[in-house]
């Protein structure tokens, strides 16, 4: 099974279902597991024919600095539906954390595996 993996991606965004969270921007970081559309990169060497990764985390970037779902499961659903449907993936693996956001934890968050099709 052959993937792009992407880990410690942290963004701003300001998600949340308190008013409070909605207001402040906030840090959460992003790990990803991308199946690839294709073999075609390790026998061409062409990115061309690669799954672009830098435009797989621009992508990311500006979905969540535009205004995302208040709740971390719609919005890691909605990361891991994008790069189903716009980069061709036909799987992926996407975790989702927000971080500190309880006292005495460090992370909290969500993850999800989803399937093309």
């Amino acid at each position: 099974m052959d993937k792009i993996f992407i880990h410690d991606l942290r963004v701003e965004t300001r998600i949340g279902v308190y008013a409070w969270e909605r207001h402040l921007p906030q840090t959460i970081r992003l790990d990803l597991e991308i199946g690839m559309p294709s073999a075609k990169p390790f026998t061409t060497g062409e990115l061309d024919d690669a799954l672009d990764y830098s435009a797989v985390v621009a992508r990311i970037q500006g979905f969540a600095k535009a205004s995302p779902p208040p709740l971390l499961e719609r919005f890691t659903q909605e990361i891991a539906q994008l790069v189903l449907t716009e980069f061709h993936s036909p799987w992926v693996r996407v975790r989702v954390a927000k971080l500190a956001a309880i006292r005495g934890v460090k992370e909290i968050g969500v993850s999800i595996e989803r399937r093309a099709g």
